[in-house]
């Protein structure tokens, strides 16, 4: 299916924001940015077919649990921001996307820090799409691995989403 009329491809139109070359009037059939993303504070640093990652300044203050590090959870929401996003490079107009199943396996605690989760495809089937995304601190050292699997939804399943 052909993109609609002055709409860009998404991968296209990520790039050229990072590039900044963008237009104001760019367009694609996607929300960009989400508006999780840019309540958390979460910025794209790089896209390619199927990979993306997202970057996040961190801090325990900010963004911690009740033991003082940062929460699990908001480590998941970037992981999961990356994901969407690379998955997102693939994806037609008129179709979408839903994650059916998230992981994450947590290993080192971070209180505060530049994070980038790092997002890529592992295995590209026609409807399901498997990843793999990174999170890792400053310092290189991996914070928690999230692995996930998102559905390309088409036809009466995309509508509305």
């Amino acid at each position: 299916m052909p993109e609609p009329a002055g709409s860009l491809p998404v991968l296209e139109f990520l790039q050229r924001r990072l590039d900044r070359t963008s237009q104001p009037d760019d367009r694609t059939h996607l929300r960009y940015p989400t508006a999780i993303s840019e309540l958390l504070g979460f910025e794209i640093t790089a896209i390619g077919p199927g990979t993306a990652s997202v970057a996040v300044s961190v801090d325990a203050a900010r963004h911690g649990n009740q033991q003082g590090t940062v929460h699990g959870g908001f480590l998941v929401e970037l992981a999961d921001a990356a994901i969407g996003t690379a998955h997102s490079t693939l994806v037609r107009p008129g179709e979408s996307f839903t994650s059916v199943d998230l992981r994450a396996v947590f290993l080192r605690p971070v209180w505060s820090d530049t994070l980038v989760a790092t997002a890529r495809a592992s295995h590209s089937g026609r409807t399901l799409t498997h990843y793999t995304c990174d999170v890792v601190r400053g310092d290189g050292m991996p914070v928690v691995t999230v692995t996930s699997i998102v559905m390309t939804l088409r036809g009466d399943r995309a509508t509305g989403r």
